[in-house]
This record gives C-alpha cells, sequence and structure tokens, in this order.
C-alpha cells in the first residue's frame, strides 16, 4: 500500500540515549563545540568553581550530612552549587536511582543561579556558564527517569544563559544545549522539532569551528541520520556528501569514518531508488571495513548489498551475499543472534518474491523462533522489526490474521519505549489497512484514527507519510457512513499531497478520486466534476492518457455532466457506488459501479 513504509534506522544510529554530563575537574585549554560529546555524553560547558571542602560536609562518623533544603540561606554559597552537582553525579553512579540525584540537581542549578544574580549585585543578570551546566544534569536527569516533557523547558532555559559573542565556552554551552534538547524531541518522538535544534547546533558549530572541521563532519552525519528517519531524503544526501567530503579532507583513505559515511549514502540513494549508486557506495564500504579488519560490518554491509541487489532483481546476487552474511554472523555472535534473525527474514523477503514459497515460510518460521527466546542483550526495537517485516510477508501471501498478531506483538513491545511514537503510527497504520481489507472497518477507523494523533503530536503532520494515512482514514470513514468527516480527511491528504508529493503522483491521484467520489456523494456534484476535470487534465498533459484509469475517469465525468442540472438524491445513489458491496450496511445488491470510482488506497 502506498505510503505503508518503515523507515530504515541507519547503520549505527540507534536512538539518542541522554546521560549525565561528567564534571570535569578542570578547564580544557581549547573548549570547542564537539559534536562526538553531544551523540553520547553532553558536555559540561565549563568546569565547577571550585571544589566542595571537606570542612563541615561530613561528621565525625564518615556519614554525609543532608544538603541544606532549597529555601536554605546557604544556597548563596558560591561553593554548594558544585557540591551539589558532584553529588548528584555521585548518587547516580552509586546506584541510589535517579530519584535522589534529581533533588540534588535542582538544588544545586538554584544555587547556581543565585549566586550569579548576587554577584551582579542583586540585578537580573546573566547567569554563569556553571549554572547552564547544572541544567544540562538536572534534563539528563529528568530524562533518565522518562519525564522529557519536564527536561525541554529545562534545556530551553539552558540555552538561553550561554552569549555565543563571549567565546568558546559559550559557544560549547549553546551547541551542546541544542544538542541534547533535539535528542530530548527525537525521544518524544517529535522529529521535527528534533531536527531543528540539531540544525541550530550545528550553525553555532560552523560559526565557531568553521565549515571544514572533523567534528563539523560528525554533526553533519548526526543531523543527516534524523533526516533519513524524518524521510527528508535530498537534505541527508547533500549534508552526507558534505560529511563525506570532510571526512576524506582529514582521514586516511578506505577510513572507518569514510566507510560510515557511504553506508548512509547508500541508505539514502536506496531510499531514492538509486539502486546503482547505493550499490557502489556499499562496495567501497566494504572495501574500508574489510581493511581495518571490521567483519561483523562487512556482514552487515553485505546483508544491505543484498537488499540492493533484490531491489534490482539480481536475486541470485542476493541470495549470494545474504549466506555470505549468515555464515559470518552464526560464526561470530550464535545460531539465535537477532542479526541471524534479520537474514532470515531478508531471505524469507527474497524467496517470496521469487514464488518459493515453501522456502519463504521456513525462514519466517526460523527468524520468529530466534524472536520468540532472544538472547540477552537483544532490543526491543529489533524484535519489534523482524516481526513487522515478516508481518508484511504474511499479509502478502493472504494471511491477514497471523500479519495482525505479529504487529500486535511489535506494537506492545514498543508501546512503552520512548521515541517509538511514529514507528507505532506506522504499525497502527497497516493494521487499519488489514483491517479494512477483511472487512473490519470499526476497527481499521479506529487504528487509522490512533496513528493520526500520533503523527499529528510528533510534528509529521506535513509528511507524505501522514497524508496517505488520512486517505486511509478518509476510506474506513466512507465504509461506516460517516460521508462529512471522509470529505474531510480527504481534503488535507489533498493539500498535504499536493504539497509533499506533486499533483501527478499517484498518491495524490488517488486522494482526488476519492475527494471526487465523496463531494459526489454529498450532493456537491460541480466540485466533484471539478476535480475529475483536474485530473483528466493532467493526464492529457502531462501523464499521457494510455492508463485505464484516463478512460475511467472520462467516463465518470461525463455521466456527472449529464447529471448536474438534474435535481435528484445524489447523495444515496453515490453512496451506492462508493460503498463495498460486501459490506453488511449495504443496502442493495449487485449495485453497478463506475470503473474507476472506487477507493484508492
Amino acid at each position: 500500500m502506498p505510503g505503508l513504509v518503515s523507515v530504515k534506522t541507519p547503520p549505527g544510529a540507534p536512538p539518542p540515549r541522554i546521560v549525565v554530563p561528567e564534571i570535569r575537574p578542570e578547564q580544557p585549554s581549547t573548549p570547542v563545540p564537539n559534536s562526538n560529546s553531544s551523540r553520547h555524553r553532553p558536555p559540561s560547558p565549563s568546569p565547577s568553581r571550585s571544589k566542595p571542602s571537606p570542612t563541615g560536609t561530613q561528621s565525625r562518623s564518615g556519614n554525609k550530612k543532608p544538603p541544606p533544603e532549597s529555601n536554605d540561606a546557604s544556597l548563596d554559597n558560591p561553593d554548594l552549587g558544585p557540591f551539589l552537582l558532584k553529588l548528584a553525579r555521585d548518587t547516580i553512579a552509586s546506584g541510589e536511582g535517579p530519584t535522589k540525584a534529581l533533588d540534588y540537581a535542582v538544588r544545586a542549578s538554584k544555587s547556581f543561579e543565585r549566586c550569579a544574580t548576587a554577584a551582579e549585585g542583586g540585578e537580573e543578570a546573566e547567569p554563569s556558564l556553571d549554572y547552564a551546566m547544572s541544567l544540562h544534569v538536572l534534563a539528563a536527569i529528568y530524562c533518565s527517569l522518562g519525564r522529557f516533557d519536564e527536561a525541554v523547558p529545562v534545556l530551553e532555559r539552558a540555552i538561553s544563559v550561554p552569549d555565543v559573542s563571549r567565546g568558546a565556552d559559550h559557544a560549547l554551552a549553546k551547541f551542546s544545549g541544542y544538542m541534547q534538547l533535539g535528542d530530548t524531541y527525537s525521544m518524544l518522538g517529535q522529529v521535527d522539532r528534533s531536527i531543528g535544534c540539531y540544525e541550530e547546533g550545528l550553525k553555532i558549530q560552523i560559526e565557531a569551528l568553521g565549515d571544514t572541521d572533523p567534528r563539523v563532519g560528525e554533526t553533519c552525519r548526526y543531523l543527516a541520520e534524523a533526516q533519513v528517519q524524518a524521510m527528508q531524503f535530498d537534505k541527508a544526501e547533500e549534508l552526507s556528501k558534505k560529511t563525506l567530503e570532510i571526512h576524506r579532507a582529514h582521514s586516511e583513505p578506505a577510513s572507518l569514518e569514510e566507510a560510515a559515511d557511504r553506508r548512509l549514502m547508500a541508505l539514502i540513494y536506496e531510499a531514492k531508488g538509486d539502486y546503482e549508486a547505493a550499490l557502489e557506495h556499499l562496495v567501497l564500504a566494504s572495501m574500508a571495513m574489510i581493511a581495518n579488519g571490521q567483519d561483523n560490518e562487512v556482514a552487515a554491509i553485505d546483508v544491505s548489498i543484498g537488499n540492493v541487489y533484490m531491489s534490482l532483481c539480481r536475486f541470485d546476487e542476493a541470495v549470494f551475499s545474504y549466506q555470505k552474511a549468515l555464515t559470518v554472523f552464526k560464526s561470530s555472535k550464535g545460531d539465535n543472534h537477532p542479526s541471524v534473525a534479520s537474514v532470515f527474514v531478508r531471505l524469507a523477503d527474497l524467496y517470496h518474491k521469487t514464488g518459493k514459497l515453501r522456502e519463504s515460510k521456513s525462514y519466517c518460521e526460523n527468524a520468529l523462533r530466534i524472536y520468540a527466546k532472544p538472547v540477552p542483550g537483544t532490543t526491543a526495537e529489533e524484535i519489534a522489526g523482524g516481526l513487522t517485516e515478516i508481518s508484511a510477508i504474511y499479509e502478502s501471501v493472504d494471511e491477514p490474521e497471523e500479519a495482525l498478531k505479529l504487529l500486535q506483538k511489535a506494537m506492545k513491545l514498543l508501546e512503552d519505549k520512548p521515541g517509538q511514537q511514529s514507528t507505532i503510527a506506522g504499525i497502527e497504520s497497516r493494521m487499519g489497512v488489514m483491517l479494512y481489507m477483511v472487512g473490519r472497518y470499526e476497527e481499521a477507523r479506529n487504528c487509522f484514527e490512533s496513528s493520526i494523533a500520533k503523527l499529528r503530536a510528533s510534528g509529521e503532520r506535513k509528511s507524505a507519510f501522514f497524508g496517505v494515512v488520512l486517505n486511509q482514514m478518509g476510506l474506513a470513514c466512507v465504509q461506516l457512513f460517516k460521508i462529512d468527516e471522509a470529505a474531510e480527511y480527504f481534503e488535507e491528504a489533498r493539500a498535504i499531497l499536493e504539497q509533499e508529493c506533486g499533483q501527478c503522483h499517484q498518491d495524490t491521484l488517488g486522494v482526488y478520486s476519492n475527494l471526487a467520489a465523496t463531494y459526489d456523494a454529498m450532493g456537491r456534484v460541480e466540485d466533484a466534476i471539478e476535480i475529475l476535470e483536474h485530473v483528466l487534465k493532467l493526464r492529457e498533459e502531462k501523464l499521457g492518457i494510455a492508463n485505464p484509469d484516463f478512460e475511467d475517469e472520462k467516463n465518470r465525468l461525463s455521466e456527472l455532466l449529464k447529471e448536474a442540472g438534474r435535481s435528484r438524491n445524489r447523495k444515496a445513489k453515490s453512496l451506492e457506488n462508493l460503498i463495498d458491496p460486501n459490506s453488511r450496511r449495504t443496502k442493495k445488491e449487485g449495485t453497478k459501479r463506475w470503473p474507476g470510482l472506487g477507493f484508492r488506497i
């Protein structure tokens, strides 16, 4: 079904994990923005003011005294903030849990804020970078507790503290704040906002370091990976090319950095349908990994090469690539590793495409056995991704019930995982399509409704995928005789798909057709005529009239024009043309249907 595709995560690009920033005992000689610090550990904008004095902080028995309350005047002590911040980190490291650390971090940030204001004579002043650092730590603890919404305003405050005109320290603090905020939005599933933060961070880093620094290259790749996940492939391609140029200028030939860049480039070209270019980058990446002795990475690239060969219908070469990878993974990871299961899934898909259904089913069952008893360390995301792919195979061999069970298992695995709302929305959309195809329209509508709500919340309301889901929701509404509601969804889908795909795209044309039929069912004959005339004009001028849909739409328009001037109950007649004849709600059996008036999913 158009639009029901999952976005592949770039190799080596798991959802960003936020950890508590490290408090460094000394000031680095040249503190500058570094993307690595944001990807793995948000850097400390500046060191602590001073080391806490042991005097008065411990009792004679050696036990630490409890920190003062937040309304205690001792928070004005400039030595207290660094002490509380260190105490927060020590609490996390000791395994006592983030809840107590949160209390310490809150007090630390208040102390830093008070001291910064007091230093300016009590007037409202620019807080210190120590304050910004404490806010970064506080936000990281909120995230470790799963309280991402509370982390966002803290990071927004942290970003407002530094002034990049004051030097590299401030640039580092502001850069790391934007990157941490982007990671937090990513965990909330708000992709557009996440990308916006990464873009702001990149601007600051380029201003501080220049646009050819290797650290800028790392941030470019990080942003490109996020854009791939958001299906912004043109922007991702531009950034990936820049990253590759930077790394080739600063690294040895066939470096690991270059290999990672080429794998990302291959993923982008594969998504855009340029399979030959994708294959070229994968082969070069494989050569680099071989030169560096990275056998498991070579095997992972072999899987990607197999995927491209399959897209090119070069099935024998695809089998060879998959089998090479399978041999390495079994040898290095064991027979029950999820990497082995993922290759089984690829082979199952290949044999399904080549009509060897027995082999396909066997590989599906082998993969499902591994996912049923995953080895320690297997992530829920890995299992859910495999189950989703296997469900597509079962759906293709007309086993929708089994496919639905697999999707339900996948969704259950992801429902408590942060940053997975868009993925869950995609799964719900697929479930909706399958339920629609078997005539369970109310359940289908519920799935689409839930998916749409998640996509709106995650900021994907302008994506082509969102437009397709809206179209599918409209179809389910029509089957339930909610015609006015269906028209609203079709109209929103039309606006999005025209913007994202263009008027001549098949998904856009499908929405035009559905909207024309719905307008006719509502009695809005002139609106339906206008849409069909527009579609026919597009086909005649840009797409050609050889397409069989052209005659269907021409006949529909002709019939509408003949009847446009007559007074009749258009709604009743159009519903007979629109509604699935197998639906239990259909009033009249054997209703004549216009050839092109049916739904286009």
